[in-house]
């Protein structure tokens, strides 16, 4: 039955991005401007994402623990594992594409792409929500360090000010206090109603922006780079496998367990595409693995729920 939820979920969020690919075909939408609206996607609906995560579950403290727990695992995991791919490619390190290996594996769409798919696998664990959320947050503290400083080999960016300084977090410290004071209860309808819409706006954008940008990359290079093959299967197989043999025998919850691992196994993060962009790390590469990891996790991520 979780193999089938997943699937038709992952399949949903697909097809988010059928008409931004067909809009980008018929000339509709300009690749260029792309940048607004994943900025509209990034400081307008990820904040909203991680508030609603946080004020749709009841404050208690052993909510708190499990959310400080699940952030310790999370940021252990993509921390070893990142590390682990250093030790491997070291010796190529001057070339960019071995630095994007690093952490393409790691750093996934956890948020707009994974937090529907663990809702609606765990329907009756509202704590999920949140751990999307918490797996969101601590995976910008890291791309926007250890990501970038893998990327461009400078240690200027490993930062408290480059962590912290982010939109999920902003998500976070506005969001928690407002959990743990019990808001939602007092918080007019109209504003949660809004909150959630932004919210649910995430999916659909991010997909949809992922289409347009499909629409305008040549197809040849996008499956003949082996390259980017290594970065999909680190991706979507080995690292959420990696996840699981670490925590298989731990007395944690299923919810926590599975969360964790399907969030791991979501595809490379839009944002992975930007920084290499931004930081001329082999850019194309990084589109590519973006949109083939998307492409092909619904033959992956319905498998993982087998684990449980």
């Amino acid at each position: 039955m979780s193999f089938q939820i997943s699937l038709i979920n992952v399949l949903i969020m697909l097809a988010y991005a059928v008409p931004g690919f067909i809009i980008g075909k018929m000339g509709k939408a300009n690749a260029s401007h792309l940048s607004t609206a994943s900025a509209l996607l990034v400081y307008g609906c990820s904040p909203c994402l991680v508030v609603s995560s946080l004020l749709s579950i009841e404050f208690s403290t052993e909510t708190l623990i499990k959310m400080g727990l699940f952030a310790a695992a999370v940021l252990v995991l993509q921390v070893a594992f990142i590390l682990l791919l250093w030790l491997f490619f070291r010796r190529r390190y001057d070339d960019a594409k071995y630095r994007l290996l690093c952490i393409a594996p790691v750093l996934g769409n956890v948020g707009f792409f994974g937090l529907p798919v663990v809702k609606a696998l765990m329907p009756n664990s509202p704590e999920v929500a949140c751990y999307a959320a918490i797996y969101a947050i601590v995976m910008n503290l890291i791309m926007f360090t250890v990501g970038v400083y893998c990327l461009t080999r400078d240690r200027r960016f490993m930062t408290p000010k480059a962590a912290f300084f982010n939109p999920t977090m902003l998500g976070f410290v506005i969001g928690l206090p407002l959990m743990i004071l019990g808001a939602a209860r007092y918080i007019p309808e109209p504003v949660m109603g809004g909150i959630g819409l932004m919210s649910s706006m995430s999916a659909p954008l991010c997909m949809m922006i992922l289409g347009v940008r499909l629409a305008t990359v040549s197809l040849k290079r996008l499956f003949m780079r082996p390259f980017v093959y290594l970065a999909c299967l680190g991706k979507l197989v080995v690292f959420p496998l990696f996840c699981f043999a670490a925590i298989c025998f731990l007395p944690l919850d299923t919810s926590f367990k599975m969360s964790l691992v399907i969030l791991s196994g979501t595809p490379c993060a839009s944002l992975i595409f930007n920084l290499s962009e931004m930081y001329k790390a082999d850019p194309e590469l990084a589109a590519n693995c973006v949109l083939l990891s998307t492409m092909i996790c619904f033959t992956t991520l319905p498998l993982l729920t087998f684990l449980f």
